[in-house]
């Protein structure tokens, strides 16, 4: 003889069924009639309007991320990072990947041909920096130790020297 509980499972089936067939129209808004087309055509306005511009702003500021990555790590290479990044928005961030990954290398053979690793501009912000009082005398006796091993390459252009010339005349300063 059947339990009490196997005859409650047909039972609840069927309720449950009734009830499913039994609901009405489904409204998936909580608005109907004009007020409803009044807010279509406003969103359809926002996303035709507003979200082209923002959609090519945000596209633009990824695809500067690895730009902006070089710069503040004083990449030996950060103009060539740059035009990739540039060129990444012409081909459709194909190159924006490349980009990433040499902004956050550290070019080895760039280092053994030029003797740093470091852009030019780093020194020319650490001496200013120097000039301001704003470094410690150590780091300026070391980095004026990496333009003098710089010059003993060979590999200090014009700039650099004009640079490492600014250094010498700070710390001739700080002598006297």
């Amino acid at each position: 003889m059947p339990s009490e509980s196997e005859f409650r499972r047909p039972t609840r089936c069927a309720i449950a069924a009734a009830a499913l067939f039994a609901t009405g129209a489904a409204d998936a808004s909580f608005l109907s009639g004009d007020a409803l087309d009044t807010a279509a055509d406003v969103l359809s306005w926002f996303v035709l309007i507003a979200m082209p511009p923002a959609a090519i702003g945000l596209f633009w500021m990824v695809h500067v991320l690895p730009q902006k990555a070089a710069e503040k790590r004083q990449h030996p290479q950060k103009e060539a990072i740059h035009v990739l990044c540039l060129l990444s928005l012409v081909f459709g961030g194909l190159l924006w990947p490349i980009a990433w990954l040499l902004a956050y290398s550290r070019p080895t053979g760039y280092a053994l041909a030029h003797g740093t690793e470091q852009h030019e501009d780093y020194f020319e912000e650490q001496v200013a920096l120097a000039e301001s009082g704003g470094l410690a005398d150590e780091a300026a006796r070391s980095l004026r130790a990496e333009l003098d091993r710089l010059e003993a390459r060979g590999n200090l252009n014009s700039h650099l020297r004009a640079v490492r010339d600014r250094l010498a005349r700070l710390a001739s300063h700080a002598e006297a």
